[in-house]
């Protein structure tokens, strides 16, 4: 028996790249509109009410409309939007979280997919924090570099418009300097942070690929822990799973222009973590994924399959 899934949405960057993993699959059937129906509130909601799931690929404010169309209807929702992400009646979709989070993503029935950047500080925090590694109320502080994709349809036709020249950029562009990433929230809620860390984003002059690093200074770390330390609790949390990996420690460090190429996920829902320890106690972690693959898209595939009761790497597999 096949599952009904419409993506509402689907032309948009992370929906199109949804649309595109799930294409050939013979257990789903995926529900559309033809182009003069997408943007009919009444076709949509026939469709997302036929659904049994619908994977909400929108705006927040649309996203919210929605849900509220859905309210007593049996569709089972998941909403790739910051919307309801820290809301106390969804489940969030990242299911590397802890071990009890893929049973609980398969029973709900709102599911909220992560944020990319989010996605990569939490699995590399959470663990330390649940091992009593570091402390809730570390001062911390992220920098991340993605690619252009990560804003979205206006981000990328800003970027690749041949007049801005953008393309040319040989250094990143910070961003959101005096604002609130909208990605903080789930951050501090999900990697148990107990004050809002220091996020520094910044965008690059390529579409796809994501690389987070989050600096711990020796001084504020706890007494006895080390690099070494870090690296074995992130390894046995992840030890088994099929989509994050913790790169081995190289000893000496052994690193070139090339070792940390934020693309080198791209295409993939593949997440590598590294832990770089410094002679003087300081320890980098480092997190590289991309940004619409495990950012985004496959793991709102990871999502999707377990919700209907799929094998979780279907679809993913390549």
């Amino acid at each position: 028996m096949t599952s009904r899934v419409y993506i509402d949405g689907h032309v948009g960057t992370t929906g199109l790249r949804i649309r595109q993993w799930l294409a050939g699959r013979e257990d789903l059937e995926l529900l559309t509109l033809d182009e003069d129906s997408r943007k009919d509130p009444a076709r949509r909601r026939e469709l997302l009410e036929c659904a049994d799931l619908a994977v909400l690929c929108l705006p927040d404010s649309a996203a919210r409309e929605v849900v509220s169309w859905l309210e007593t209807s049996e569709t089972r929702i998941l909403d790739a939007s910051t919307a309801h992400r820290v809301a106390e009646e969804w489940v969030f979709g990242l299911p590397e979280l802890a071990p009890e989070q893929r049973p609980a993503i398969a029973a709900a029935r709102r599911v909220s997919n992560p944020g990319c950047y989010s996605t990569a500080v939490i699995l590399a925090l959470r663990p330390l924090l649940d091992a009593g590694l570091l402390a809730a109320d570390l001062p911390l502080s992220i920098h991340a570099l993605s690619g252009y994709s990560g804003g979205g349809r206006n981000l990328i036709e800003k970027w690749e418009d041949p007049a801005a020249d953008l393309l040319r950029l040989v250094y990143e562009v910070p961003y959101a300097l005096d604002s609130l990433h909208k990605h903080i929230p789930e951050i501090q809620r999900y990697a148990l942070l107990a004050h809002e860390p220091q996020f520094v984003p910044a965008v690059g002059p390529f579409r796809c690929g994501l690389r987070v690093e989050i600096p711990l200074h020796g001084d504020f770390l706890r007494a006895g822990v080390t690099g070494k330390a870090i690296w074995e609790v992130l390894e046995e949390r992840y030890r088994g799973e099929v989509y994050v990996r913790v790169i081995p420690i190289a000893e000496p460090p052994a690193a070139h222009e090339r070792s940390f190429d934020p693309q080198s996920c791209n295409d993939s829902n593949r997440l590598e973590l590294r832990v770089l320890p410094h002679p003087s106690g300081h320890v980098l972690l480092m997190a590289i994924l991309d940004n619409l693959g495990k950012g985004a898209a496959g793991a709102a595939i990871q999502n999707l399959n377990l919700m209907l009761g799929l094998g979780e790497t279907k679809g993913l597999e390549a």
